[in-house]
């Protein structure tokens, strides 16, 4: 269903008056400053978690090691917006006729920025037509956007239920698509994905769980802005997008940081589903699921087997998104307090599977996980990183089974390693780099309080917003550290 265009409004700012509170730019000998060349052999971060499995390992160099990440200056840029979630970057590409890197976020009243990563100054932002009917309110997105193949286009969420393809030049619309009848409850929290042509996105609902709303998973075209399909977590017998009152089952929001995990050698769909009914036909509740390429139809499932003290609890695993661990085996936590390795051998198949983990393990303090873990695949082995309101832990994994390597009491969103750093943001104003192995502290870097916000680090720099969306602003900081 393609919608007509929201009215848009693009800003170009002059560089000199770009938000440069607390920079650092490099001077020249003539004590003038200069602004630094975009990096023609650079790395792209396309996406929140790195890939398209959400692995959140990002393999290239990045300049930044832990003999120089302590030393690394902050700027403090001001933006019209909170932004709930990570970053993107892309490198050396054409912004307003000139070659940029720059850094893309969404606001959570759907403000999309276009970044320079070198200054710091705003070069577009896109301004859905919806912003002054949601600014200030209680609907908003801490969906981060996803880049094109392309590198000419992005793809952003907004608080009034639309998906829109911006030109990376201009932050102009190619086109919009609703993807939910009823913003007003149903909500885009999650990250938005991107996996042969198709946009992926996931609904849930609002703090309160207010009635009715039905958490689906849906892929847009990415040339089109046409709807591909529709898969509903509730009344999942139904394939289009529904009208939530028309269905007798409430709830089981797709509400994870990473959304929709995708399985890159197969194309299969992961996702996991907060509280509501679970019946094994229907109606898919408080379970991790897989759907096939096409997002339409159900290749595996799982729920615990107390599902219904879960729900009943306010405890359910669709606080977090399934992790991908190797071909056959998913990690997902939980509001209580756990995380389950999942054998996708054991649940495989559309016929419903409760119960029948390969192992059961503590996330790292005990608390509920609503962070997404990060999965190092390496050559003498795979490593596991997760993050809660209490603690910061690695595992080993090996063939369904998790052994802990080291922890910690440091709080943190969802982990990245970049570059060989772990990078770790504890929301209470630090963001901690470790090593990997080891949890030896590299750095602890100075930052404002957050919420589910997380870093990227890339070509000599680490970009990290500030903000929580239940402050309900609609102004807010985002970070860029750089080398002295």
């Amino acid at each position: 269903m393609l919608l007509a265009w929201p009215r848009v409004v693009v800003c170009w700012l002059a560089l000199a008056a770009a938000c440069g509170a607390g920079t650092e730019t490099p001077q020249d000998s003539s004590n003038t400053p200069v602004t630094p060349p975009p990096s023609l052999n650079g790395q792209d971060w396309t996406r929140f978690d790195v890939d398209p499995q959400r692995s959140g390992v990002f393999v290239a160099e990045t300049g930044i090691t832990s003999a120089n990440v302590a030393s690394l200056v902050r700027q403090q840029v001001p933006i019209d917006g909170t932004v709930d979630g990570s970053a993107i970057y892309l490198h050396d590409v054409q912004i307003g006729g000139a070659a940029h890197d720059a850094f893309f976020v969404t606001t959570t009243y759907g403000k999309t920025l276009a970044i320079d990563a070198s200054d710091g100054s705003v070069l577009w932002r896109f301004t859905p037509a919806s912003y002054a009917s949601v600014a200030g309110s209680a609907r908003v997105t801490t969906a981060t956007p996803v880049a094109d193949p392309d590198r000419t286009h992005i793809y952003a969420a907004s608080p009034d239920g639309d998906i829109q393809k911006l030109n990376v030049s201009d932050g102009s619309a190619v086109w919009s698509t609703a993807i939910t009848t009823l913003p007003a409850r149903e909500k885009i929290a999650s990250s938005l994905n991107l996996f042969r042509g198709k946009v992926l996105a996931t609904t849930g609902g609002y703090i309160g769980d207010a009635p009715p709303y039905q958490g689906h998973v849906v892929s847009v075209d990415a040339a089109t802005g046409q709807l591909s399909s529709v898969w509903n977590s509730l009344c999942s017998n139904q394939s289009q997008l529904l009208t939530p009152s028309n269905c007798a089952q409430s709830g089981s929001a797709i509400w994870g940081r990473a959304g929709a995990v995708v399985d890159s050698a197969t194309g299969d769909i992961f996702v996991a589903t907060g509280n509501a009914l679970w019946d094994g036909s229907t109606n898919w509740g408080d379970a991790t699921l897989a759907l096939d390429a096409s997002a339409a139809h159900l290749v595996a499932n799982y729920t615990p087997t107390n599902t219904a003290s879960l729900n009943a609890s306010d405890a359910d695993v669709g606080s977090t998104s399934p992790a991908l661990l190797d071909a056959t085996h998913v990690l997902q936590g939980g509001k209580d307090g756990t995380m389950r390795v999942i054998d996708l051998q054991v649940s495989g198949g559309s016929s419903p599977h409760k119960g029948g983990e390969a192992q059961v393990v503590s996330t790292p303090s005990g608390s509920g996980l609503f962070t997404a873990p990060a999965v190092w695949r390496r050559s003498d082995g795979t490593w596991v990183f997760a993050a809660d309101g209490g603690g910061t832990a690695a595992w080993t994994y090996n063939a369904g089974r998790l052994t802990k390597a080291w922890s910690n009491s440091h709080a943190g969103t969802s982990p990245i390693v970049a570059g060989g750093l772990l990078y770790v943001y504890d929301p209470g104003g630090t963001l901690r780099a470790y090593d990997p192995t080891t949890g030896a502290l590299a750095a602890e870097l100075a930052c404002g309080r957050g919420h589910w916000n997380s870093p990227i680090a890339v070509d000599g720099r680490i970009a990290l917003p500030e903000g929580n969306s239940n402050d309900h602003a609609t102004a807010g900081t985002f970070d860029i550290w750089r080398k002295p």
